[in-house]
């Protein structure tokens, strides 16, 4: 599922594939905002990931936003070559000069903008280059105590680009239990779960097979296996706000 590093390899590779390059095609479906689109000729200037999101600027001010949720993606194809989803999942479909294309497939939030609106709210990006902690342990710090850390490691308010998998990695890689409120997590706990959740999206932002512990993963997806740890038995619950699926290990980290 894509999370923060997906996105930025994504953007990677847009970069290199359409980047500084003139627009020959612009196709945006069911777009509700009927925001004029980038003329035949205009430059790709620049594309970049901003947690979850992915953001393609034009050189008329105009940018594309996308986010992925659970089943979207973007595809790079170069000229001639067959596209490997079927064209009515395509959301976007980018020509430039050249023609290579970039296609958006599936993705449930496309949106053409001329204004910073869409990520505006986002907090700071744990794969950026540039990472702002103290920033983001401020952010912290206005939920409400009681907020779960599991929730709060998914609000993308506080931090951008922590999905799922990550929640569960970066739980028990700093021995915390995922349902553990805010107000039982003192200050050094809540900067080493950011220092180790921007030190495993990092780690993976140059390869498709997301590792966050010898060769795959500690807690996610193995409920009924042994923790790699301590051999206790691994356990799954769907927990949260909006009730996703969770993994941890009851021994490394005790319920609170």
């Amino acid at each position: 599922m894509p999370e923060g590093d997906t996105v930025h390899r994504w953007a990677g590779r847009l970069r290199a594939a359409i980047g500084g390059r003139p627009l020959r095609r612009f196709e945006l479906r069911r777009d509700p905002r009927g925001v004029r689109f980038p003329a035949v000729g205009t430059i790709v200037e620049h594309v970049e990931a901003q947690g979850k999101h992915l953001l393609i600027r034009f050189g008329d001010g105009a940018t594309l936003h996308t986010h992925m949720r659970m089943q979207g993606t973007w595809h790079v194809y170069q000229p001639g070559e067959r596209w490997r989803r079927a064209g009515h999942r395509a959301r976007v479909v980018l020509e430039v000069e050249g023609g290579t294309q970039a296609v958006c497939f599936d993705a449930p939030v496309v949106e053409l903008r001329r204004d910073a609106a869409a990520v505006a709210h986002l907090g700071p990006d744990l794969a950026a280059d540039e990472f702002d902690l103290d920033g983001a342990l401020a952010r912290l710090a206005t939920l409400p105590p009681h907020t779960q850390i599991g929730d709060a490691l998914l609000d993308q308010r506080v931090v951008a680009g922590i999905g799922n998998v990550y929640k569960s990695e970066i739980c028990w890689a700093c021995r915390v239990h995922p349902r553990t409120p805010l107000s039982g997590l003192a200050d050094d706990a809540r900067r080493a779960l950011f220092v180790t959740a921007r030190q495993q999206l990092r780690a993976n932002i140059g390869s498709s097979r997301r590792v966050t512990y010898a060769g795959g993963f500690a807690v996610y997806g193995r409920s009924g296996r042994t923790c790699p740890r301590c051999r206790s038995t691994i356990r799954r619950d769907h927990d949260g706000d909006d009730e996703r699926v969770t993994y941890w290990c009851p021994s490394c980290q005790p319920e609170p």
